[in-house]
């Protein structure tokens, strides 16, 4: 008998637990990302499919965070941007830019499943290699004349990483 009130307590307790919630991202326009042509920038497209961006010509201050859907580091980085960015309140851009992507589709998807809701540029042959090099993630400081103050090169840890690197080579307080 005890048995059988062990085994019922341990399923009603497990049954009680809520399911992960999803957070639901969108495809967003790059409209707001503020870019000139210059000698060094890529022109790279939108994840939604409209215009992109010149990379080497964002103005800031911005941080460019490049991503892919197959890769486990950044994957394990979204929760930090996605709470960083709710934090920022239109202070400095928020920039995805989508690399070595199977497709474009695989690229939107995990903006969806993720929660992203910042523009993403997407790279579908590899051009940003050249201004990017290889390996993902990396995060890029763009100061407010488009120069890169600071580039992470790997995953960051945690939000008060990002918030302390934003502030100590953006001068954005968050």
């Amino acid at each position: 008998m005890k048995k059988i009130a062990l085994a019922l307590s341990l399923l009603l307790l497990s049954s009680c637990a809520a399911p992960a919630k999803e957070i639901a991202g969108q495809v967003i326009s790059c409209s707001s990302i503020t870019s000139y042509m210059n000698e060094t920038s890529i022109v790279l497209d939108c994840l939604d499919g409209g215009d992109g961006a010149a990379l080497g010509g964002i103005k800031g201050p911005a941080i460019i965070n490049v991503w892919g859907s197959w890769c486990g580091p950044c994957k394990q980085e979204i929760p930090i941007f996605r709470s960083f960015y709710a934090k920022t309140n239109g202070k400095l851009k928020l920039i995805g830019v989508d690399v070595e992507e199977s497709s474009i589709k695989a690229g939107r998807s995990f903006v969806v499943k993720n929660g992203i809701t910042w523009p993403n540029l997407y790279d579908g042959d590899g051009r940003s290699r050249k201004y990017f090099g290889m390996g993902v993630p990396v995060t890029w400081f763009i100061a407010v004349d488009g120069s890169v103050a600071y580039k992470k090169i790997g995953v960051l840890k945690n939000e008060i990483e990002l918030i302390t690197l934003t502030n100590k080579y953006l001068g954005v307080s968050l």
